[in-house]
């Protein structure tokens, strides 16, 4: 036991140091990290749905390189078709209905606008009036976190409402609370230091953050549950895989992509 927990809190502490080191470094050494994440992320979505793997990766690194190479104006599309998959997939949590094999547009439907496109958009948040802004993703990264670790720590203390038992059941509607409530308080925290966001704006993230991170969490359980599996995979020892680590702010990041539009643009 205590061998695991070490090895988890090693593997914790690298991805949080790799994550942070490389989104300082560069855009260059940013944009190849998600860029790898990315791929990861595919390949588990894949094996989860059960599509193919080979066709799947080749499909996203070309749709991502080419959007890498396009101009801000052509994400519209892009954040719309990855804003109408986040509200089918929320459709398919509270009305499910399973994913058949022969469904097969449907899984690559998905594979575009939830394990794709959100990628494409996270690497295009920090881009503050086209100036590449690193501590913007620090920033949200920290949020979610802290809405991790506080809804955990609070959902175990005093948790006894469940907030969606078929999908998640260690869930509590106390826990998400505490996360909301521990989240803005850190949103307001890092406005002292990230100060080209105002405090109301850091807080709006933060209930973002909260509240669609969770929901991407749920979406991702109920995907690993379909497919009877408790990790998306196992790259990073007692994590699971990228999908794991990475659900909140994929799911979260088309969202705060649009306030952060609506504000400066």
């Amino acid at each position: 036991m205590k061998n695991e927990t070490q090895t988890r809190a090693a593997s914790g502490l690298l991805y949080i140091v790799l994550l942070i080191g490389a989104t300082l470094f560069s855009t260059i050494s940013f944009t190849f990290l998600f860029a790898v994440f990315m791929v990861i992320a595919v390949y588990e979505f894949s094996k989860l749905v059960e599509i193919n793997i080979y066709f799947s990766l080749v499909f996203a690194i070309l749709i991502f390189t080419i959007f890498q190479l396009s101009t801000f104006k052509s994400l519209n599309v892009l954040l719309i078709f990855t804003i109408l998959t986040s509200v089918w997939l929320l459709f398919e949590l509270f009305y499910p209905h399973e994913i058949s094999q022969n469904n097969i547009l449907k899984k690559y439907f998905f594979l575009l606008g939830y394990a794709i496109f959100p990628f494409i958009i996270l690497l295009k948040t920090p881009f503050l009036n086209t100036v590449f802004t690193p501590q913007i993703i620090i920033g949200i990264f920290i949020l979610i976190w802290t809405n991790d670790t506080f809804a955990y720590l609070v959902g175990k203390t005093i948790g006894k409402h469940k907030l969606f038992e078929r999908i998640s059941p260690k869930k509590t509607i106390e826990g998400f609370l505490g996360g909301l409530l521990f989240t803005s308080i850190a949103g307001y925290i890092i406005q002292h230091y990230f100060s080209f966001f105002s405090t109301t704006l850091w807080m709006q993230i933060a209930v973002l953050v909260t509240v669609f991170g969770t929901l991407g969490d749920l979406i991702e359980s109920r995907f690993k549950r379909m497919a009877g599996v408790k990790d998306s995979g196992n790259i990073m020892p007692g994590h699971g895989g990228i999908l794991d680590r990475l659900d909140s702010i994929i799911f979260a990041i088309p969202f705060i992509f649009l306030l952060l539009n609506y504000v400066f643009f």
